[in-house]
């Protein structure tokens, strides 16, 4: 083994302890309040300067967006008291220049509003200023269950 590489171990009966920091040791004159709020401002001069990104309006979080979500939770299941948006039936809401297409399902495919719910949908989310047409898919697969409800509405049932 060549000598740049071996260990050497030494055995020592004490080390002085390293010098603590102290305040008092900072040679400054004191702080006034006005010094101490300009040194809070230049903290927050980035963080309050930051803008947040851009979002267009039919893309997830946009006005348009949040708009025809907030058609689709007016909206309730005539069996179960929560709103469909709550319950999980809205698999996708996608809007691309004013067409607006929402794909759902049903609780089961012999629910007793499989035939009027898709209209009801299409005729709200039509109805949302922005959106001049909805289109409605409805789906079986996946399945819906209970796992697709949101924590809102697991609580309004009480499952939570």
């Amino acid at each position: 083994m060549s000598e740049d590489r071996m260990i050497k171990v030494e055995e020592v009966e004490s080390v002085e302890a390293p010098p603590k920091a102290r305040v008092a040791d900072v040679e400054t004159a004191p702080e006034t309040m006005g010094e101490k709020l300009e040194r809070k401002r230049d903290y927050l001069d980035g963080f309050l300067a930051a803008k947040p990104a851009a979002v267009e309006p039919s893309a997830v979080g946009g006005d348009l967006y949040e708009a025809v979500v907030n058609a689709l939770k007016d909206i309730y299941d005539p069996e179960i008291p929560v709103n469909i948006y709550d319950l999980g039936l809205i698999y996708n809401v996608e809007i691309d220049e004013g067409h607006a297409v929402v794909t759902m399902t049903l609780t089961t495919p012999h629910c007793p509003v499989a035939e009027s719910m898709p209209a009801e949908v299409e005729l709200r989310v039509g109805a949302v200023p922005g959106v001049g047409d909805a289109e409605v898919n409805l789906v079986w697969d996946p399945p819906w269950s209970p796992e697709n409800m949101s924590d809102e509405a697991r609580l309004e049932l009480g499952m939570l």
